[in-house]
């Protein structure tokens, strides 16, 4: 199809359309609301045969999303900061009756005190309740991980909940180019819905959310965390599949002109394409710099992140969150990654833009330029006022 201008919102909004859900259940909240309105207007003028519920909550929306994942439809939701915070209970839940709801987050930080802008908190928050967390760069990758997620989410292999995550107005709201698949493309590559053992399958009755004490409650724990590992093959096979499909290929983890590099700094979201320019910037005086994107964050790719960064000097994490008492929350899980490195760079961590803070250029420059004489600490604050 012809490119067109969208924001990150309504590209979220278009693949839905094209995949026709069951059933979507929403509250909606700054900065996702866009996603349910455009959506909510597809079903008002009949371009989708989905049963569309504004819930009078998050909590209330993700009990929907649940009962009618439960019931044996293919079901969609979205929000942000708060509104997944308030989620917090039955997000568990849903992983744990192995439903796969597809659910779109507009990153955002988390009160207080109140704020509406972009950070990490809200699905770093949620980071251990047994959903798959993709991040996007931009409005192609709101648009690409959203088709994705249906087809990953669903495999007979996983069977767990997702999430595709953007960065709050930085990509919700910022309109640019978007090539899109034609609508039968999407619905091939996603494919219909197979229920599993659904309950409104009279025939074969079922039970959900069973109570569960000791003598099988570390079982049911166990069986999450095995989906979690067949999810990663999952994932990189889907990306092989819609790189057939639309010509662009996305990877779990994606260097930039790291194979020369000394330095190196890793990110998530929509300042992985800030670092490529810095890169460049850097490379033009002769510096061996360059930056790592992960997409994936659950599961935690150990392997393909040691793989990209043992050998380096330096490596800079940046956090868009902070785990109080801690560091960011992407850091250790790549200290981790990197114990058993034959050949371990320097690793510091950089907490940067909460609550919407802009990161400058000349700030990543300076953070090269830090690893690079090992001026640092081991948790840093970039751009953060003393």
């Amino acid at each position: 199809m012809e490119p067109i201008a969208l924001n990150g919102d309504m590209a979220i909004a278009h693949a839905w359309r094209q995949i026709d859900p069951d059933v979507v259940a929403s509250y909606p909240i700054t900065p996702q609301t866009i996603i349910v309105e455009n959506f909510a207007e597809f079903v008002a003028d009949g371009k989708v045969n989905t049963e569309y519920v504004c819930a009078e909550s998050e909590h209330s929306a993700m009990s929907l999303c649940i009962g009618a994942s439960a019931a044996g439809g293919r079901v969609a939701t979205a929000t942000a900061s708060a509104g997944l915070a308030f989620m917090w209970e039955v997000l568990w839940i849903a992983s744990a009756m192995r439903l796969p709801i597809c659910m779109s987050v507009a990153n955002r930080a988390l009160s207080g005190p109140i704020n509406i802008q972009c950070d990490h908190s809200d699905s770093m928050g949620a980071r251990d309740t047994g959903w798959i967390q993709l991040f996007g760069e931009n409005v192609q990758e709101a648009y690409d991980n959203t088709v994705m997620s249906f087809k990953i989410a669903e495999h007979k292999d996983v069977r767990l909940p997702i999430m595709t995550c953007i960065d709050g107005f930085i990509v919700t709201h910022a309109l640019e180019r978007l090539e899109t698949l034609e609508n039968q493309v999407v619905k091939d590559f996603v494919g219909p819905f197979h229920a599993v053992r659904p309950l409104l399958d009279l025939k074969n009755p079922t039970t959900y959310g069973p109570f569960s004490q000791t003598d099988y409650y570390f079982e049911h724990k166990y069986q999450i965390m095995e989906a979690m590992k067949r999810a990663k093959p999952v994932v990189k096979q889907v990306q092989k599949d819609y790189a057939k499909i639309s010509g662009r290929e996305h990877e779990i983890i994606e260097g930039y002109k790291t194979e020369d590099a000394d330095y190196l700094i890793m990110a998530m979201g929509s300042t992985a394409g800030t670092l490529r320019y810095v890169v460049d910037e850097m490379r033009k005086e002769g510096k061996k710099v360059g930056s790592v994107k992960l997409r994936l964050f659950r599961p935690f790719p150990f392997e393909e992140v040691r793989e990209m960064l043992e050998g380096k000097k330096g490596v800079a994490v940046m956090d868009r969150a902070i785990s109080t008492g801690s560091s960011g929350p992407l850091f250790p899980e790549v200290r981790t990654a990197l114990y058993d490195a034959k050949d371990r760079p320097d690793i510091t961590n950089y907490v940067y833009g909460l609550g919407g803070r802009d990161v400058k250029i000349d700030e990543l420059k300076g953070v090269y330029k830090q690893l690079m004489t090992k001026d640092h600490e081991m948790v840093n604050y970039l751009g953060v006022r003393p």
